[in-house]
């Protein structure tokens, strides 16, 4: 026997063994079916009648108690191993759900189709239906549901040999149900457990085992806590502790025992056979395998594989290599050909040959042993790529994703932005445009008290001008009581010809009875007279403005004797005219004419001859500047000027009305001999009180103004 053991056959069905030993668990556990496709998640379907289904599952027609029903059916079916009758209860739950069903619906129908398609090992859709429930809990907020759906997406995963991503999964599903203080922890801190088994970390993986049990025992749940020990005795075997496996193991099978788990108790007595036979003890690894055989006869079912494996070699070993050697047939003839478990138990036929004597056949079952492990690891090879191209596409999918999430976070940003600048830009247009209002109502209001002071200011200064207008002018009482005074006939005109004052001598004579209580003051002294009068009197006064002479005419009044005038200026610097009258016969009969009027006062010297050019100068400029400011004013000529004031007189000459007064005053070298400046300073004043003009133009009219005013009070003349 010790020549067989050390044999060349014996060695290499033990290295085949090993080889397929050193596989992942679940790669082992789980065998990838190529025989079926894999359907693509959003593949169309044939949607199920809803009536036909309530036939088939005898449904009641309540939606929440009929969908109970069809999830009951589908977990039964797929219990059973009839994967398409578990799809076919499912679709019809789907459509007794109908398309307004509720998010809590679609989300279990998602994971039990992704859980569906996890047990026909078509674990990438699976995978991503787990995803598309969780993103379903995690958008309403369901705690419970988001566990659930991360503890599925970390079995995917663990499957596809992605083991940093299934830890990171299970610990996420461990944390939110710490978050969300739900009792039920055990599963998955069994499944962090076995994550850290398959990636070797011992440590890591005891002390979550530990804490799972602690979890099972402490809400009762004894058969998985008998689990979690089975879990932890194998972790000892691998570990080189057999000794522990074995009490560990034996407290496993007490725990199925007593919570009456009969499918647990099988794979349990294979353990427990494997760490006999880790002992070197052929003798109890039999008898843990003839009771997991008794068991399975007992219970009716079909004794598993990795018992059938135990019972072989314990019978190989104790000297009965054709016993063994029938076992390992029957229990291959029963495996699908793809099973997991198919290497071991060819390895083992392979031994058996061996011990048998049978070299060709050993050599066979070893090849068949080889090219079984084989193809389980390019299964498992093909799922890890066909992972890692999924991954690399949802990578390149997510990238993409972030990028066009990245350009529109960045194009909502530049949007809030000039969003925000529009509405800067508004609001600061808008508080511009308020400070603009309350500047200009500001300001219009300042201007208006500006304006109200300025009128007023402007009222009391034109009251002011009109009453010092009326100051230069002729005060018609004192002239009334002068002219009343005299025995000889004497009017005052004015410049335009008008009577300002009379006496009753002159009355008498123009044969108005009234005196100075008729109705001479006031009338045009040209209506008292014929045509031909009225012309001599305007030629004569036009001579007087030319020369200032005294000048004589004669004339009959319309009720009258023929008269001879005698016109001459008052002396005053205004523009009155002295009209002495006498009857023509009295002047022939008398042997020496009558005394001619004399005027009213006496001219006041006009000073020294350089004071006299400069007060000439003054009027000249003052006259000017008033024609200037009247014609900026009022758009009128001097003409208008002359007539709207009645300050200076208005002829007809050649058919055209002039006011040749006031053209010898725009002129130093026409201006009169002795001027009339108290008629420029009426003017300048009427000028000032009646027109519109600018503050500039008044403050020029009114610094000429002044400046002849300083002039006349020097001297006197006013």
């Amino acid at each position: 026997m010790a020549e067989d053991r050390g044999s060349p056959w014996r060695r290499a069905a033990v290295w085949v063994a090993m080889c397929g030993g050193w596989l992942p668990a679940p790669a082992l556990a789980q065998a990838t079916d190529l025989a079926p496709a894999c359907k693509p998640v959003d593949a169309p379907t044939v949607r199920a009648d809803p009536q036909a289904c309530r036939r088939r599952y005898l449904l009641q027609g309540v939606r929440e108690s009929d969908l109970q029903t069809l999830y009951r059916a589908a977990d039964a079916k797929r219990s059973g191993g009839d994967l398409d009758g578990a799809g076919d209860a499912l679709d019809c739950a789907q459509a007794v759900a109908g398309a307004a069903a509720g998010w809590p619906t679609d989300y279990e129908l998602v994971r039990r189709r992704g859980v569906l398609d996890y047990y026909r090992e078509c674990t990438a859709e699976a995978l991503t239906r787990f995803r598309r429930a969780l993103h379903l809990a995690q958008r309403h907020e369901d705690r419970a549901a988001e566990a659930k759906s991360w503890n599925n997406v970390g079995s995917a995963l663990r499957r596809l040999g992605d083991y940093r991503g299934a830890l990171q999964a299970f610990l996420a599903s461990l944390r939110v149900q710490r978050d969300a203080r739900d009792p039920a922890l055990g599963p998955v801190l069994n499944n962090i457990a076995d994550i850290y088994r398959d990636l070797g970390d011992t440590g890591n993986a005891e002390r979550h085992y530990q804490q799972a049990l602690s979890e099972f025992r402490r809400i009762g749940n004894k058969i998985e806590a008998a689990h979690v020990l089975q879990s932890l005795g194998a972790l000892a075997l691998e570990a080189g502790d057999p000794a522990g496996a074995e009490r560990l193991l034996e407290q496993a099978l007490a725990g199925y025992v007593e919570g009456g788990e009969r499918t647990y108790q099988l794979r349990l007595h294979a353990e427990l056979a494997r760490v006999a036979l880790a002992r070197d003890d052929a003798v109890k690894a039999r008898r843990w395998s003839e009771r997991g055989l008794a068991l399975a006869v007992a219970a009716g079912a079909r004794p598993p594989a990795p018992l059938q494996l135990q019972a072989a070699r314990a019978a190989r070993l104790l000297g009965e290599p054709r016993a063994a050697l029938v076992r390992v047939k029957d229990a291959l003839a029963q495996l699908p050909a793809q099973d997991s478990d198919r290497p071991a138990l060819l390895a083992e036929l392979a031994a058996d040959h061996e011990a048998l004597g049978e070299w060709p056949q050993a050599l066979t079952a070893l090849r068949e042993s080889e090219n079984a492990a084989r193809r389980l690891r390019e299964a498992r090879y093909d799922r890890e790529m066909k992972w890692m191209q999924l991954r690399f596409e949802t990578a390149e999918r997510d990238r993409t994703i972030a990028a066009l999430a990245a350009e529109n976070r960045l194009r909502a940003a530049s949007l809030r932005q000039r969003t925000l600048a529009l509405w800067l830009t508004a609001v600061s247009a808008v508080a511009a445009v308020l400070g603009l209002i309350v500047f200009f109502l500001r300001r219009q209001q300042r201007a208006r008290l500006a304006e109200a002071a300025r009128q007023a200011r402007l009222a009391e200064e034109v009251d002011y001008y009109r009453r010092a207008a009326a100051d230069l002018g002729v005060d018609r009482t004192r002239l009334q009581a002068a002219l009343d005074s005299r025995e000889d006939a004497v009017l005052i005109l004015d410049a335009g010809g008008q009577v300002v004052a009379a006496n009753r001598s002159a009355g008498r004579l123009l044969g108005q009875t009234g005196g100075a209580d008729g109705a001479l003051p006031g009338r045009a002294f040209g209506e008292l007279l014929d045509e031909p009068a009225a012309a001599a009197l305007a030629q004569a006064l036009a001579r007087l403005e030319e020369s200032s002479a005294p000048q004589r005419f004669e004339f009959r009044p319309r009720d009258g004797e023929r008269l001879q005038a005698r016109l001459s200026e008052t002396g005053q610097g205004e523009g009155s005219v002295v009209l002495g009258l006498q009857p023509l016969a009295a002047e022939a009969a008398a042997a020496d004419p009558a005394p001619a009027p004399v005027p009213i006062e006496v001219e006041h010297d006009a000073g020294d001859e350089e004071m006299r050019s400069s007060f000439r100068r003054a009027l000249v400029e003052l006259m000017l500047a008033v024609v200037e400011a009247w014609e900026r004013s009022t758009g009128q000529g001097r003409l208008e000027l002359a007539e709207k004031s009645r300050i200076w007189r208005v002829t007809v000459d050649d058919g055209r009305l002039r006011a040749r007064a006031m053209e010898r005053y725009l002129s130093l070298a026409k201006l009169p001999r002795q001027p009339r400046w108290r008629d420029v300073l009426r003017s300048g004043y009427y000028v000032l009180a009646e027109c519109p003009l600018e503050e500039a133009v008044r403050s020029e009219l009114q610094r000429h103004v002044d400046a002849v005013l300083t002039y006349t009070r020097r001297h006197a003349l006013v």
